[in-house]
């Protein structure tokens, strides 16, 4: 029996002109992009594919996002530059050397992101030479983290090549890196298309009642209606149509709809699609060796693909990404460790072994050191990679099965850190919490302490984080006297931030506390320096200080940058602590050598809200030196960074920068959005720049 044929092409003549201009604009040497956008079932897909046929003379690379690989660093950016890899040779050295680690080709230092996105627009345009190019990304939202930032850069700087660039993203979606670029947002099929699409997949007569209910909690929905007659059966579309009521959403009702369809499949057939939606590569081979590992018969598949849900051809793919979610869920939880674990049998340990890790840390029915050891060495390679994200994801896993306390904690904490230098801050809370449910010694609650003082300072809780960090760096002195200097250092730097002198939990009590530190242990070191020369400078005053921030300043610029402990590289050498030396001794090239030191090593680690704190830095010191191109070019990255994270922009930069341009009204807007924010959230030191702003603005003006 043949499988079922999709009906013909219903409505979206308006959509498909769109996208036959974007192809023919491609034709004529001139890029475009464009973003589809919907909800499950819309249409995105088949738009995607309609375009896919009417660009026979171009060459094609595809992506389809895929919701387990979310935290597996640039594994969609391997979909889409393998087929044009051949390439990469002609790319310029920094490049590719960039490109091949982020694609796990190479080994070497952590990749620059914005450096691997650069190689994968070169990579793309060089490919378009030969011959146009159609690149479409299916499923956006499921990307992991770095690919999409990557793919973000490249859409926006795509001019004058012969490349058409199409994503879908599932709405709702909390994507950012798509944002101001062209859209496409698709609804429902209007009423005629609808009725003629439903005519079409429901054979012989139906209640006119029924119809118009059909159409009207269907919402023109074309999957819902192509997908009716295999979830209500014909007395429901004679009289009583039982469709989920309006609580129940378009998208649940037809992932239901696909699961009862999975369901009623032989066991074989069914247990294929269960192995298959397990596999987030979608490899065949892969798929057939597990498959034999669990005994199932090969005619599986043509039962799979008559029943019009699976195809199996060079790559595995499910006729709706719902499918591959309902064929997982329709999965026991035993049967999904007995899926996994033959996933991960027939997977080379020596060609893939970090998704071999995954899915044995899915196939896994208890804690496993062997396990939870072997996702911690992938989590050194995600990080070697530049991939903080998927460092975190493997901890996180590691953490899970890990069944020593004690080593569990610390695994734990050392994923909080990765989810901090990510972004993932109430992630990364969630975690410490988890680490305070258990038996935990004095270090382990003291690190707990010290993480909450810096997430509570990126979430600009300037007064929690002066408390914690205070109270941490007093844990520590008992346990561990370098660690306790350095939580002190944090603290000032928390401290100044907040900006309060003689309030309690401010800058003097920190001073204080910070004078009745232990001594360093040995000679003194970087940390030790700043921090004895801001206790000096908080307590005693600035010529008191002046000697010790100078002896601070020249210590700080022997450092050299390290991805390996980005945090600390922060407070020694940035405005937190280290670059706040700088300015107080009127060094502008120290704090600008001090600033670029600091942004590259944010780079290195991949670590992106690290990075927004260094280019908000560079970009005060680029205003400092009257580079004002330069300060805005460094913000509106610092920007594009807070949309692709879902972070807050650092706007108090942005206010400085508009008030040193004199453009009024824009820069009184800004000042006193900024002043108005930083008073809420007790940045006292952001009011005083607003004062200062007001000052630079008002003179330039001409109002003094």
């Amino acid at each position: 029996m043949a499988a079922p044929r999709p009906p013909a092409f219903r409505g979206r003549s308006s959509e498909r002109e769109v996208l036959d201009g974007l192809l023919e604009t491609a034709r004529r040497g001139r890029s475009g992009v464009l973003v589809i956008r919907g909800e499950a079932g819309v249409g995105k897909t088949a738009l995607l594919r309609y375009v896919e046929g009417q660009a026979s003379d171009f060459r094609m690379a595809q992506i389809a996002g895929v919701e387990s690989e979310m935290e597996l660093a640039y594994a969609a950016l391997h979909q889409l530059c393998v087929p044009m890899i051949d390439g990469l040779d002609g790319l310029p050295t920094p490049q590719q050397v960039a490109l091949n680690v982020a694609l796990g080709l190479a080994v070497g230092e952590p990749p620059d992101r914005f450096l691997v996105a650069l190689a994968t627009l070169s990579l793309m345009a060089a490919t378009a030479e030969e011959q146009p190019l159609l690149c479409l990304v299916d499923d956006l939202q499921w990307l992991d983290q770095a690919s999409a930032q990557v793919l973000g850069f490249v859409a926006r700087r795509l001019l004058a090549e012969p490349i058409a660039l199409v994503f879908a993203v599932r709405e709702p979606s909390g994507e950012p890196q798509l944002v101001d670029l062209p859209e496409l947002r698709l609804e429902g099929l209007g009423e005629e298309d609808a009725r003629a699409l439903l005519a079409t997949v429901i054979p012989g007569p139906i209640d006119e009642r029924v119809r118009d209910r059909i159409l009207a909690e269907t919402h023109g929905n074309p999957l819902a209606l192509i997908e009716l007659p295999h979830d209500v059966g014909a007395p429901d579309l004679a009289g009583g149509f039982g469709v989920p009521g309006p609580a129940v959403t378009v998208t649940s009702s037809i992932e239901d709809g696909f699961r009862r369809r999975v369901e009623l499949l032989p066991r074989g057939a069914r247990r294929l699609l269960q192995l298959a939606a397990a596999d987030p590569v979608g490899e065949p081979l892969l798929v057939w060796r597990a498959a034999e590992g669990l005994g199932i018969d090969p005619q599986a598949a043509a039962i799979a693909a008559q029943a019009g849900l699976l195809e199996i051809g060079p790559r595995i793919r499910f006729r709706h990404p719902l499918v591959r979610s309902a064929a997982y869920r329709s999965a026991s939880p035993m049967d999904r460790h007995e899926l996994h674990s033959a996933l991960a049998e027939a997977i080379d340990p020596d060609l893939d072994p970090d998704r071999r890790a995954w899915h044995r840390a899915q196939a896994a029915l208890a804690p496993d050191e062997e396990v939870a050891d072997e996702l911690v060495r992938s989590a050194a390679r995600a990080q070697a990679r530049g991939g903080i994200a998927a460092t975190a994801a493997f901890l996180d896993s590691a953490a899970t099965l890990t069944p020593e306390p004690t080593r569990r904690a610390q695994r734990l904490l050392a994923a909080a850190r990765a989810m901090l230098n990510a972004g993932h801050l109430d992630v990364a809370l969630a975690r410490l919490g988890a680490i305070e449910t258990g038996s935990i010694g004095a270090r382990e609650g003291a690190e707990v302490e010290h993480l909450r003082g810096q997430i509570a300072f990126d979430q600009r809780r300037l007064g929690d984080a002066t408390r914690l960090l205070l109270s941490a760096a007093k844990r520590f002195e008992s346990v561990d006297v370098s660690s306790a200097r350095i939580t002190h250092l944090e603290a000032l730097g928390a401290a100044m931030w907040a900006g309060d002198l003689d309030q309690p939990g401010g800058m003097l009590e920190a001073g204080k506390a910070a004078r009745g530190a232990p001594s360093a242990v040995g000679s003194p070191g970087p940390a030790d320096l700043l921090l004895d020369a801001f206790a000096i400078r908080l307590t005693d005053g600035y010529a008191a200080a002046a000697p010790a921030l100078r002896q601070a300043l020249d210590t700080a610029l022997t450092l050299e940058p390290t991805a390996g402990d980005i945090g600390l590289w922060l407070w020694l050498t940035g405005t937190r602590a280290g670059g706040a030396v700088a300015l107080e001794l009127w060094d502008v090239d120290a704090a600008h050598t001090l600033a670029n030191r600091q942004v590259q090593a944010a780079r290195d680690a991949g670590a992106l809200v690290q990075l927004q704190f260094a280019l908000n830095f560079v970009s005060r010191i680029h205003i400092l030196r009257g580079d004002l191109a330069a300060a805005a070019s460094e913000i509106d990255e610092q920007r594009m960074i807070a949309e692709a994270t879902g972070r807050p922009s650092i706007g108090y930069t942005e206010m400085i920068l508009a008030a040193w341009r004199g453009r009024e009204p824009a820069a009184s807007e800004s000042i006193e959005r900024e002043a108005e924010r930083a008073a809420a959230g007790g940045l006292g030191r952001v009011v005083a720049f607003a004062d200062y702003m007001r000052a630079v603005l008002y003179n330039a003006l001409g109002r003094y």
